[in-house]
């Protein structure tokens, strides 16, 4: 695997890791990305800011407009590249549950 980026990565913050969840803060610059990843754990985001996603998985790609505060789950197993697709910085709180 190329050890080169065409996006800057988005920087998490590991808060909490216990026997119960595993918290981060995931803050991105414009166009920064998590890279592909897999969730290996259900989760919860909780957008810091408004977020405008572009999610990337293996079905395309979209863009996602969520809101401050408007917090979601998703079921372990999902697998995707989440992209800062707006001008502003982003970030969000992922509550994983173990």
């Amino acid at each position: 695997m190329s050890q080169y980026r065409a996006r800057p990565p988005a920087l998490a913050t590991l808060l909490l890791d216990d026997a119960v969840v595993r918290i981060t803060r995931w803050d991105f610059e414009p166009g920064a990305d998590t890279g592909v990843h897999t969730h290996g754990f259900g989760y919860v985001v909780v957008p810091m800011t408004d977020c405008k996603f572009l999610l990337e998985d293996r079905d395309g790609s979209r863009r996602v407009d969520v809101a401050k505060g408007a917090a979601y789950r998703r079921e372990a197993g999902a697998e995707h590249n989440v992209v800062n697709a707006g001008s502003e910085p982003m970030s969000f709180i992922e509550i994983e549950y173990k």
